[in-house]
């Protein structure tokens, strides 16, 4: 039964949209890769997207639970944050999700040679 349960078991997931300073995406990137660096358990991925040709961007990050996320704001991260904050135009929007579906490309089957 517990395998049914972890089965219902459902991913979080952070999302922040924001437009950095003219410029600033490049520096906020490598400090977005820092940050992610520093997470630990219960981390399960993350993307960093950017309008082509802006300055603005998305950032997903998913976790197995709220508590995971909390438990990897370490003060390495936090500091990371404080770096990146005055790059922003303004303050971006966060929220906190649950992945309610999950859709991955089937595998394709291998062509035969002849």
């Amino acid at each position: 039964m517990s395998e049914f349960q972890d089965f219902l078991k459902r991913q979080f997931a952070y999302v922040a949209i924001g437009e950095f300073k003219s410029g600033k995406f490049e520096e906020a990137q490598r400090l977005y890769e820092q940050a992610v660096a520093t997470y630990g358990e219960g981390f399960r991925g993350s993307y960093l997207l950017q309008e082509p040709g802006t300055d603005r961007g998305i950032a997903i990050v998913f976790w197995e639970s709220a508590a995971d996320m909390e438990a990897n704001h370490t003060v390495a991260h936090e500091q990371l944050m404080q770096q990146m904050t005055p790059l922003f135009a303004s303050h971006p929007q966060t929220s906190f999700c649950e992945v309610v579906c999950d859709i991955q490309p089937s595998e394709l089957p291998v062509a035969e040679m002849v």
